[in-house]
């Protein structure tokens, strides 16, 4: 069942009140109160507030502190498409400066010790190969970019562990000599 307006419909905004059976508001009140995401859980109450209770766009915008037409705007959407639109729309941004190419090249170069790669470091980073990869490809990424793209691969770069070793024969006999003795 469709909601219906009560009043009148300014400049494409719902009026002030609607009215919801009761199926809606049951359906309502369970997506907002089983809703993962708080956004939509607000856009949810917002449709409550305005369909179950009779409050007014301004009356609800000082509630949940928006807008009013931010408030109208939820409230048309739900009357357009039901509780599906209160999800967010996927976003465009700029297009992935990062290429398969680029990402198999990441791959083979990670599995290989820098040094092996004329690099002046003995362990990569991911600074490191940022830089790295910004050389051979004039793409320039961040650090959490190329984590990202190994994660995705799986494979995860740890902090090296340094350890500190002597040619000399007696090392470990001496090491041994400055650790103090365990408690027991």
């Amino acid at each position: 069942m469709s909601p219906t307006l009560t009043g009148d419909e300014i400049m494409g905004r719902p009026a002030k009140h609607i009215q919801l059976a009761k199926e809606q508001i049951n359906e309502l009140h369970e997506f907002y109160h089983h809703a993962k995401v708080a956004r939509e859980r607000t856009r949810a109450q917002i449709v409550l507030l305005a369909g179950e209770q009779g409050l007014s766009a301004p009356e609800i915008a000082r509630l949940v502190n928006m807008s009013q037409q931010t408030v109208g705007r939820w409230i048309a959407r739900y009357l357009d498409e039901g509780i599906d639109g209160f999800a967010d729309r996927p976003r465009t941004g700029a297009p992935s400066k990062v290429t398969e190419e680029f990402v198999e090249r990441l791959i083979e170069v990670v599995r290989h010790r820098p040094r092996a790669l004329d690099q002046s470091v003995s362990t990569w980073t991911l600074e490191h190969l940022a830089e790295f990869m910004a050389e051979e490809f004039d793409i320039e990424v961040s650090g959490e970019t190329i984590r990202r793209h190994l994660a995705d691969n799986g494979i995860v770069l740890r902090r090296p562990q340094h350890k500190i070793t002597s040619p000399d024969p007696l090392y470990r006999v001496k090491k041994r000599r400055l650790k103090p003795p365990e408690k027991t």
